[in-house]
């Protein structure tokens, strides 16, 4: 890929998070236009929902060029009524109703790949990293399978196929020998996809939504705003008070069931969530949603990173008066910036103000980062710095891009690439025109002086935004566990 195209490093979105940055990716433009900041939902009375394509803002890729196949894409499900294929991606719920597009392909995805499923529960293999290895070897030989399913659909314009795989590794081996042996696999699929792209004469694109290295400790964020009094937990009255008294948490309870073989997921099977909510509310623990006084908090951290001011005019208990959260930013942002790690003094948060990210009165406030080595946790714990447990390794902001095919230049290296820079780059390589109002930029340098794309002028329209949809009514917990076991959310 690299000596017959172009490549180079592509900057992820701030956050560098899947949630956010493969919409960017894939449409465009950036969180404030797509209209996702996390992969929970946040409302203004704290609960959260999760993400799927209803609400998505922005046309994706495969809603402008037509037709189009579309394989394991974060952020599809509900498989939407495309012009072409849709094996919807990460944040799955079930694979039946809405899976796929059109909604008999799931039969043959049942039939063709008997054992195909959308990820595995990471968390599960904390402590037995060589059986991990050997499940998602056998993982993606599926999601091969299903690429090679839908290469044999004659009719496309666009193919675009996501393997999630190496996030899933990464986070939890860290490993010289391992990580080859996987990249080994993926640059055998990498193969196929080529002389595929070239039987049918097409430019091939290989992204990532982020970069990845090692990390040695959680930063609670949280924490540091309750010892800096932006936050309060709940007190320990009651109920909580007699439970915490006795030593009972929401950690102790689910170890004792998991000694007992049962665990959080067959919980949320068989407890309705507003029940298991208002259980949850009343035992002790580390979860935001739960014990977070929010009538006495000025500043939260909701997922990884977003920090939301505790806004009067945003939330319902909001405490800070919608002019004073300027200043309150500022001060939020200096606390951040100044947390240090006691034991090498190195600073350890990267501080983003949300006004200078996003145009949105929905975005967060600031977007904390960790610094190389240090990732911002979720829970609000007792200590700021916390081990990681089984976690190896997390995002980095510099990903990869390369790109080959007829339209592109030999041997070129692309500078200054971003997520948004992707789509339009795509759009104008296959001679469609870029929506007006992308954050993006056609990489111009990608494509070779005699080619179409690389003689032609880059033409621009206005597509509609999307319209609003109803929100899936659906059972999540097999996907927040997921979630939960990669360390995204509590």
């Amino acid at each position: 890929m690299r000596e017959e195209g172009a490549s180079g490093p592509l900057e992820s979105t701030v956050p560098a998070t899947t949630a956010v940055a493969w919409p960017a990716i894939t449409t465009g433009v950036n969180a404030d236009k797509h209209g996702v900041y996390a992969f929970q939902n946040l409302a203004a009375n704290y609960t959260h929902r999760m993400h799927t394509s209803t609400d998505l803002r922005a046309p994706a890729l495969w809603h402008l060029l037509s037709p189009a196949v579309t394989g394991n894409v974060p952020l599809t499900y509900p498989a939407e009524d495309i012009d072409g294929a849709v094996v919807t991606g990460m944040m799955t719920p079930r694979m039946d109703a809405g899976f796929t597009h059109p909604p008999e392909l799931a039969e043959a995805v049942r039939t063709r790949i008997p054992d195909y499923q959308i990820g595995l529960d990471w968390s599960q293999y904390g402590d037995r990293p060589g059986e991990f290895v050997a499940e998602l070897r056998s993982l993606v030989e599926s999601r091969r399978a299903l690429m090679e399913l839908l290469m044999e659909r004659a009719d496309w314009r666009l193919f675009f196929f996501v393997y999630t795989a190496p996030d899933r590794l990464q986070h939890l081996v860290w490993d010289d020998d391992v990580l080859l042996q996987h990249y080994r696999q993926l640059d055998d699929i990498l193969g196929d996809a080529m002389a595929y792209a070239d039987e049918r004469g097409a430019d091939l694109y290989v992204v990532s939504d982020h970069g990845f290295g090692p990390i040695e400790k959680f930063v609670s964020a949280n924490r540091v705003l309750e010892a800096e009094g932006y936050l309060t937990r709940r007190q320990q009255s009651g109920t909580r008070g007699a439970l915490a008294g006795l030593g009972i948490t929401k950690e102790s309870v689910l170890s004792a069931l998991g000694r007992v073989g049962i665990t959080d997921q067959a919980i949320l099977e068989y407890v309705p969530h507003s029940l298991a909510d208002r259980i949850a509310s009343q035992i002790p623990g580390e979860h935001v949603l739960y014990d977070v006084s929010y009538a006495e908090t000025k500043a939260f951290i909701h997922g990884p990173g977003n920090l939301y001011v505790n806004d009067a005019d945003r939330f319902d208990e909001g405490v800070v008066e919608s002019g004073a959260v300027p200043a309150v930013k500022r001060e939020l942002r200096t606390v951040l910036e100044q947390v240090t790690d006691p034991e090498t003094g190195r600073p350890a948060l990267d501080v983003y103000d949300g006004d200078d990210l996003f145009d949105d009165d929905q975005s967060p406030d600031l977007v904390v980062r960790g610094k190389a080595g240090y990732e911002v946790g979720t829970s609000l714990t007792e200590d700021v710095f916390v081990e990681t447990g089984a976690k190896a390794a997390s995002h980095r902001p510099t990903g990869i891009f390369l790109a080959r095919g007829p339209n592109v230049e030999h041997g070129v290296e692309i500078e200054g690439a971003t997520a948004v820079d992707v789509a339009p780059t795509v759009l104008h390589g296959a001679s469609a025109a870029v929506p007006r109002n992308a954050d993006g930029s056609v990489l111009h340098d990608v494509f070779a002086a005699r080619t179409a794309p690389g003689r032609g002028a880059v033409s621009r329209r206005d597509y509609a935004s999307r319209a609003p949809r109803t929100a899936v009514d659906e059972d999540f917990s097999d996907v927040e566990d997921r979630l939960r076991g990669l360390g995204y959310m509590e």
